[in-house]
């Protein structure tokens, strides 16, 4: 049986309140690469989101941040990411969240972000819409850089890589009201979704951490695609740009430089 919206919402649910406890501990940090981080409660959460979903739904395939890929029915696919925004999480800053995404047949059709702090829960069912705790949202009306508010983030290979996204940043930067960088991916394009931020782009990301959001996103009305254009962002090499239509053709004609 496949999950309802409901169902994907309460598991969220419940591995952010193990977010919310672990929340400006002193924590064990390991290192997956030099600016990649992960803390035990990662663990903690994804310990229970997996075992939650072979529970509630036995043979499902479920891709994850740290335990990667979990063979099963490929027809019911699960993308995980237990905690989005680690290195804010380890630092202290209070900007990250549970991210769930279900897909049925090779399509997206749940998406749940949940940030426990804000006890924000940003939802979407494929052709019903996307909501904020029950409230429909949209994207906001821009159409013109000069009066939109971006977001964006940074491969975590940034420091030798010659990919980086700085070039990119630095174009929006000077044909914008100002780029932000919140550290979260699944919370930058829910707040594209929700109209706080007008546009969002990233390059060299997973696909745990957008699948959810980028379902939420275009619920909410923005094209979503990869920085190429290209309706697929889900399949690797993943990269994505989200916002409104027109805005999304523009910022698209920047990135083609």
């Amino acid at each position: 049986m496949p999950p309802t919206l409901s169902e994907v919402e309460e598991i969220a649910r419940r591995a952010g309140e193990i977010l919310r406890a672990g929340f400006e501990r002193e924590h064990k940090v390991e290192y997956k690469g030099a600016i990649d981080l992960v803390t035990e409660v990662d663990h903690q959460s994804e310990a229970f989101l997996l075992a939650e979903i072979q529970r509630r739904f036995p043979g499902s395939s479920i891709l994850s941040e740290e335990a990667g890929s979990l063979a099963g029915d490929e027809d019911h696919l699960w993308y995980v990411d237990p905690l989005d925004g680690t290195v804010n999480y380890a630092h202290g800053v209070p900007i990250f969240c549970v991210s769930i995404g279900y897909a049925c047949r090779g399509v997206t059709t749940l998406g749940v972000v949940y940030d426990p702090l804000r006890d924000e829960a940003f939802t979407a069912e494929r052709g019903r819409g996307a909501w904020l705790n029950g409230r429909l949202i949209h994207v906001s009306d821009a159409c013109e850089l000069k009066d939109s508010l971006l977001v964006t983030g940074f491969p975590y290979d940034t420091w030798n890589s010659p990919r980086n996204n700085l070039e990119y940043f630095g174009r929006f930067a000077r044909l914008t009201q100002g780029v932000r960088r919140l550290g979260s991916a699944a919370l930058d394009l829910c707040y594209v979704a929700a109209g706080r931020l007008d546009g969002f782009w990233e390059i060299s990301i997973h696909a745990w951490d957008i699948a959810a959001a980028g379902l939420i996103a275009e619920e909410a009305g923005a094209r979503v695609t990869d920085i190429d254009g290209k309706p697929d962002y889900i399949s690797p090499p993943q990269s994505i740009l989200a916002a409104p239509a027109e805005l999304h053709s523009k910022m698209l004609a920047v990135i083609r430089g």
